[in-house]
């Protein structure tokens, strides 16, 4: 699946145009702008990050779609609706870890505590881990200007030992993208 999202000049809704595998393509209707990274770019990261597959982006690529999403292009499987329903109960604990671990993560990146018993299947070394390349993250998303785009992919490309950029992820200056 191939993500796109534009920095905006303001703290508004983010509108993320993906295209998934199938061809299917949606926008993605989120909080963030400004200088705080959006909360689906952090979903993104810090499932990357954590090797987290059954998490959002990982039921988004299978095919779940959220309310927050609106079909753009492409001609979706037959049953679609019923099959992300069916995901969505499926995978409801999984996705329910996902959102732990992104708050998790956040405040860890910031210098926050996490609630004792907060997060207990994950050892506290990747939980720091993931701080650190959301904290990598929020300042190369800093650095683009209004405008500017960043282009990952899902699931992300296995990356060479010793590389800690965030995998899948490249910048382009001056694309447009979305409304």
């Amino acid at each position: 699946m191939q993500v796109v999202f534009e920095r905006m000049a303001d703290r508004r809704p983010v509108v993320t145009p993906l295209t998934r595998d199938d061809g299917v393509a949606f926008t993605l209707r989120g909080a963030g702008g400004g200088d705080d990274l959006p909360h689906d770019l952090v979903h993104l990261l810090v499932e990357t990050e954590l090797g987290i597959r059954d998490g959002i982006w990982g039921c988004m690529a299978d095919g779940v779609v959220w309310g927050s999403m609106t079909h753009v292009a492409g001609r979706q499987p037959p049953h679609a609706r019923e099959r992300s329903e069916k995901l969505k109960k499926e995978r409801h604990d999984a996705i329910g870890r996902a959102e732990v671990l992104a708050d998790a993560v956040v405040r860890l990146s910031r210098g926050e505590p996490v609630p004792a018993g907060q997060v207990t299947w994950v050892p506290a070394a990747e939980l720091q881990r993931a701080a650190t390349a959301l904290r990598d993250a929020r300042a190369r998303w800093r650095a683009l200007h209004p405008g500017e785009t960043w282009e990952l992919a899902w699931p992300p490309p296995r990356r060479p030992r010793g590389d800690n950029g965030p995998r899948g992820a490249r910048a382009r200056r001056g694309v447009r993208t979305g409304p």
